[in-house]
């Protein structure tokens, strides 16, 4: 069973047992004048409501315009990376392409001249490709074949064991840690 409610109205009348303070006016007596009436008090509620509401409004539009304009900025740097990605690389490459064309260019060199500068070079497109992290895939005979860095042309009979390479065809590359191009290998079927 619940306890009796008790009148939590505040207009009500005080009960008979509670006892009055000396010199307070009984509750039937007349109120004093309040300073605002109920409706002002809830027309300045509504208005400071409504200026919250539109405050919140304009932080809203405000932040979906900065979410737009993140989202531009970064489809153009997506744009520029993708355009000028290469850029470093290519700038690597502009000294090997000059040595060629100098090399090009020499009148009556013997086949040692010709050797000399092929070197040099090839030097120059290594320090390219170490500068942009490029590295060769060259797995040696007898090495474990990698199906993520090697790629099998077929299976021969070879003194290693089976599942090695037993030969690389062609280098591959990596840019970083992925895969460029993969190296082409034989791989052993082990001893025939």
């Amino acid at each position: 069973m619940s306890a009796p409610q008790e009148d939590l109205d505040p207009q009500a009348a005080p009960s008979a047992e509670a006892p009055q303070a000396e010199g307070q006016k009984p509750a039937d007596a007349a109120a004093e004048p309040v300073a605002a009436q109920p409706g002002e008090d809830l027309a300045a509620l509504l208005d400071e409501a409504q200026q919250q509401v539109a405050d919140y409004h304009d932080q809203l539009l405000r932040a979906h315009a900065e979410v737009e304009n993140v989202r531009r900025r970064a489809q153009d740097d997506v744009s520029k990376a993708r355009k000028f990605g290469t850029e470093s690389f290519a700038e690597s490459l502009i000294p090997v392409r000059d040595s060629l064309e100098a090399a090009l260019a020499q009148e009556n060199q013997t086949a040692e001249d010709w050797r000399s500068g092929v070197e040099a070079t090839l030097r120059q497109l290594n320090t390219a490709f170490e500068r942009n992290q490029m590295r060769e895939i060259a797995p040696a005979p007898g090495e474990t074949f990698d199906p993520h860095r090697h790629q099998a042309i077929s299976n021969v009979p070879s003194e290693h064991p089976q599942g090695a390479v037993a030969q690389t065809l062609q280098k591959g590359y990596l840019i970083a840690d992925r895969v460029l191009r993969p190296a082409l290998v034989m791989v052993s079927a082990g001893p025939a």
